[in-house]
């Protein structure tokens, strides 16, 4: 299979799917094609529903740059929404929102994506953050996202934002997870020996007509030959853009951990896929409020404590890489609460969704 893994190591994109709003009611509104247009950076793109609405920026050098050009899409589709009497939020789900009240895209690959899963499709009403790291080796690429898996946990428990769902608490940090998981070739992917083991199992899949491409492989953990990218896809959007970056950052020095690891014939670890699986659901359920397995051990460890280590571990790598400050914005995370608890807060205040929504609507403008 053809791959674009030429490097340079370490470029960043950042990919953030937002909830479009009616900016009086805070409705979510079928509204996307008054959004889309030629940003000054990176792209604007339609979704599966048409009340989502993606940015991504453009491959960027570091973790500044990315920075740079997220704050700047996500303004200017702000700007462009209220033109059109709406607004734009940022959550793993809308607080309140049915999926039964939105209206399908009207694209072909959304609408082959119904055709083929239907009702599971219909009620992924949900926002995902992704984030892209450059790799110049398909073998490095396969590597890393091997020992990506272990992380997906912690990253998981960080960035859950995603605690209502149809106007109701789930009692979940990222009810967003299981809502997803109804998805086919979704959650932890296998394990793969290396490139070759990799394409001939995505170029199996297509010659049997499961697939299109390897787009339609939806693993929280992706590799993607075209962009020449590792897709780390575990993460809820995030409201605050500085918690979208920390993880940015946090994902870039993950990988640049796991790459030297490789460089160095170190190989990845062993760890059964379960045990992954488990960790991921814990993540979900509690985020930061609970435990996880501390793999490949077999304790349970605080889910903060994990992170704090985990964040000790990596500060050098995003020295190296630039990223260092950015990561100040995890802290922020561990010290005041993920989104999930921050949603919480102000909803348990007056018992008012909407109120909610307003919340989530200011503090993605920043």
């Amino acid at each position: 299979m053809d791959h674009d893994f030429t490097g340079p190591r370490y470029t960043l994109g950042i990919e953030e799917e937002l909830m479009i709003l009616d900016a009086e009611t805070l409705d979510l509104a079928s509204a996307m094609d008054r959004l889309l247009g030629d940003p000054d950076v990176g792209e604007v793109k339609p979704e599966l529903h048409e009340s989502v609405l993606e940015i991504s920026t453009d491959p960027c050098a570091d973790i500044r740059e990315a920075g740079s050009q997220l704050r700047a899409l996500r303004t200017q589709v702000r700007e462009r929404a209220e033109g059109h009497g709406l607004t734009i939020a940022s959550s793993g789900t809308h607080p309140f929102g049915h999926w039964k009240d939105q209206r399908i895209s009207p694209r072909e690959r959304y609408r082959e994506l119904i055709s083929d899963i239907g009702f599971v499709a219909r009620q992924e009403l949900i926002f995902g953050l992704h984030v892209h790291v450059g790799l110049d080796d398909p073998d490095v690429a396969v590597h890393v996202a091997n020992g990506l898996r272990v992380h997906l946990a912690p990253l998981l428990a960080l960035s859950a934002n995603s605690p209502y769902w149809q106007g109701a608490d789930t009692g979940l940090c990222s009810a967003r997870i299981p809502i997803f998981r109804q998805f086919p070739r979704v959650g932890v992917p296998p394990r793969f020996v290396d490139w070759d083991d990799w394409s001939s199992r995505i170029e199996f899949m297509v010659e049997a007509q499961a697939i299109r491409d390897h787009t339609w492989m939806w693993y929280d953990v992706r590799i993607h030959p075209t962009f020449g990218t590792v897709e780390m896809r575990v993460m809820d959007a995030q409201t605050h853009v500085e918690h979208t970056l920390a993880l940015a950052a946090l994902i870039q020095a993950m990988v640049k951990e796991l790459a030297e690891q490789h460089d160095a014939g170190e190989p990845d670890q062993a760890v059964p896929y379960e045990m992954l699986d488990e960790n991921k659901w814990l993540a979900a359920r509690h985020g930061l409020g609970g435990e996880l397995v501390d793999l490949p051990g077999h304790e349970r460890v605080a889910s903060q404590a994990l992170v704090e280590r985990l964040l000790k571990r990596l500060a050098p790598h995003a020295e190296e890489l630039g990223s260092a400050e950015a990561l100040d914005g995890v802290r922020d995370i561990l010290d005041n609460g993920t989104g999930a608890a921050r949603q919480r807060i102000v909803y348990e205040a007056n018992h008012d969704h909407r109120e909610l929504v307003q919340e989530l609507v200011d503090a993605t403008a920043g």
